[in-house]
């Protein structure tokens, strides 16, 4: 069985879908592994590493999908610039393609990869369930964005993050609060508390509580008349009138922040919008606002992907892809996760698909040239 590696082609992203020891294991298991030449590079594996593993390397897109049996990515398959192809119509009929396809974005890709008889899984589908603990690549690079962004935050901020006592006299700690505490938001939380700061949190799901107050935080807590929690343990969109009381208690926090950093987003839907233009400009001058739902419609107004925008005299930064800019450790992550889900599929050193399972049924997209996930197939339908 061959298993591919293709370089990610879409921009800015550094992660590699397998490191070197990850290949390592596949190839003593029996298993071919080939990696297009320097798609390890931006996050510290070069070519060598994958040879020393016992990996092949192909020059180029076309020679690696020759004959693929597997193909591992990090990103969704898109048009090949240099080829002047699409990834998919490199893909050999009936080969499997296991990635974060992003289908409850873009669930068009679906018909493509339907079209050309490849068996796809995504990682952003694989269910939330304690089995399915190792491949949850969702929580493990979103740990690291939440890493990410409160570091952004502490590089941006005018003030420091830790109370100091100084010969000048005694500087109070910055303040941060912290709206959306599932795993971005916890890791963001436990960051800026360990660089000092006074943080609290926010987050429309009650159970989240102890979680954010074991991390040393103070949790905003809000009545909103309904649960905020959907199945897999996710948030989930809220009525008019409990979104107005989630809107004045967030406000008053906002102004009170020197920083304020958003997480807040539902599956397949639009970011939700919680940092309003007049809770904008009521913070104080000089505070700083981390939007990182920024890529799924933002949950602050005025932010935009990938840019500074300063409002009210207040810096709205809207940074994309964290994950990849952690990309050593986050290609580390990726891969075991990655590799745990194929793991699933094999069976004596063969494919061995069981969508009986739960696991392989709930994040499989596409076989035998149809569409299979029920949620795609509803949001085509649309």
């Amino acid at each position: 069985m061959k298993i591919v590696i293709p370089k990610e082609i879409i921009p800015d992203e550094q992660r590699i879908a397998l490191v070197p020891n990850a290949a390592a294991k596949l190839i003593k298991a029996g298993f071919e592994v080939a990696v297009e030449t320097n798609a390890g590079a931006a996050s510290g594996y070069p070519d060598a590493a994958f040879t020393e593993a016992g990996a092949k390397i192909a020059k180029t897109a076309q020679e690696l999908y020759s004959g693929a049996n597997v193909i591992l990515k990090v990103r969704p398959p898109v048009l090949n610039k240099s080829a002047k192809k699409h990834e998919i119509d490199m893909m050999p009929s009936g080969a499997v393609l296991i990635c974060f396809l992003e289908v409850l974005r873009d669930p068009g890709i679906a018909k493509l990869l339907a079209k050309n008889k490849i068996t796809s899984f995504s990682m952003d589908t694989v269910p939330r369930i304690s089995r399915a603990q190792s491949m949850d690549a969702l929580s493990s690079q979103a740990s690291a964005a939440g890493y990410k962004a409160a570091i952004i935050a502490a590089e941006a901020s005018h003030k420091f993050f830790p109370m100091l006592t100084t010969a000048a006299g005694t500087i109070p700690p910055a303040k941060v609060f912290i709206i959306g505490a599932g795993v971005a938001g916890l890791q963001a939380i436990a960051t800026a508390r360990r660089l000092g700061a006074n943080v609290e949190a926010f987050d429309i799901r009650a159970a989240a509580k102890g979680e954010v107050e074991s991390l040393g935080a103070k949790f905003v807590q809000v009545d909103l008349g309904e649960s905020a929690e959907a199945e897999g343990g996710y948030a989930k969109e809220v009525s008019e009138e409990a979104k107005k009381k989630e809107h004045e208690a967030v406000h008053q926090h906002v102004a009170a922040a020197d920083i304020v950093i958003t997480t807040a987003a539902v599956p397949g839907k639009k970011a939700p919008l919680l940092v309003t233009d007049d809770m904008v400009n009521d913070m104080k001058p000089g505070s700083i606002i981390i939007d990182m739902a920024v890529e799924q419609g933002g949950n602050v107004d005025s932010s935009k992907p990938g840019e500074v925008v300063y409002k009210h005299g207040v810096k709205i930064i809207g940074p994309i892809n964290l994950p990849g800019k952690m990309s050593i450790h986050t290609s580390m992550m990726y891969a075991r996760n990655i590799t745990s889900l194929l793991n699933l599929m094999i069976k004596e050193g063969k494919l061995d698909i069981n969508f009986e399972d739960e696991i392989i049924k709930g994040c499989c997209i596409t076989h035998n040239g149809e569409i299979v996930h029920e949620l795609t197939k509803q949001l085509l339908e649309k």
